[in-house]
């Protein structure tokens, strides 16, 4: 690691216990990115995907919760596509033994194309007595699952005992995936084929499902319905960004915006990470990262060009 990143992680950090791993973690500072967009009404930006009865709007529609029962999960869909954006919500995950619960929080275009859609995915799965809940991120394009870039992450917290931030930062530059306003995860576009990431407008999606057959350990434990329903909770919404025209073939606002300003989230200033992200990242990656596609051997005989 440079030296100045060195620096960075111990002058810029606050000592916290987290209850997942028993252990401390000394957390870098980072400015929080979640402090510059608005919060949207939920209820209002949102219509259901699928299991409603499982759907519940708190607090004049700021808050949602969503269920998973012996009968059917729940999602919610953006009004909304976007061409890129920031988009980030609060979320508290359900406690108690969750095995095979799958938390997902992702852009998708597959309603509009079944066969060629794109990703962006952060998803969130359940543990056992044995195991800590773990973070899956996940980029891939154009429907094939073979480019999928998988990489895996535990908590340094207790993502059950409160609110917590995830986040996705989505334009012509990178991909970036962000927990409490830490990048835990990069995707530079330049740095692979166009075939790989999402280009596509895509909708925003939160859901809960049951993930038996794969989520915990290849699916070695599933869903255990004693413990149901599960709940997770979403707050403080936000989705900002190229909203698409459905009347329009091309974006209105992926190149400039009415002043001639070029939009900010598809801007310079979102172009790269600071010197203080790319530090913290740095130290999620080497704390909490347990599995990346790029030193999957077995998967890939010979590594994709970003991984080198």
């Amino acid at each position: 690691m440079p030296h100045f990143h060195l620096v960075l992680i111990l002058s810029l950090t606050t000592l916290v216990s987290v209850s997942s791993h028993s252990r401390p973690y000394t957390i870098p500072s980072v400015t929080h990115l979640t402090d510059s967009f608005p919060h949207v009404t939920i209820q209002t930006a949102f219509s259901n995907a699928f299991g409603a009865k499982n759907v519940k709007f708190l607090g004049n529609g700021s808050m949602a919760t969503l269920a998973l029962d012996k009968i059917t999960g729940s999602g919610m869909v953006s009004q909304n596509r976007y061409n890129y954006g920031f988009f980030s919500a609060a979320i508290k995950l359900p406690a108690g033994l969750s095995p095979g619960v799958v938390v997902a929080f992702y852009l998708s275009n597959a309603d509009k194309f079944p066969h060629n859609h794109d990703e962006i995915d952060i998803e969130i799965l359940g543990h056992d007595k044995r195991n800590d809940w773990v973070i899956q991120t996940n980029v891939y394009a154009n429907g094939s699952v073979s480019t999928g870039r998988e990489e895996k992450f535990y908590f340094w917290f207790d993502p059950t005992q409160q609110y917590h931030y995830y986040s996705i930062l989505w334009n012509s530059y990178h991909t970036v995936f962000f927990v409490d306003n830490i990048p835990v995860r990069e995707f530079i576009h330049k740095t692979t084929s166009p075939f790989i990431y999402p280009s596509k407008p895509m909708s925003l999606y939160a859901t809960i499902w049951d993930g038996s057959e794969w989520a915990t350990h290849g699916g070695k434990y599933p869903v255990n319905y004693k413990y149901a329903p599960f709940v997770v909770s979403f707050a403080e919404m936000e989705l900002s960004g190229c909203i698409t025209d459905p009347n329009s073939p091309t974006s209105s606002c992926s190149k400039s915006n009415p002043s001639g300003q070029q939009d900010p989230i598809n801007g310079a200033d979102f172009s790269k990470l600071s010197q203080q992200q790319i530090a913290a990242m740095d130290w999620a990656r080497r704390k909490l990262m347990f599995y990346s596609y790029c030193t999957d051997v077995n998967r890939y005989k010979v590594l994709p060009p970003e991984c080198h």
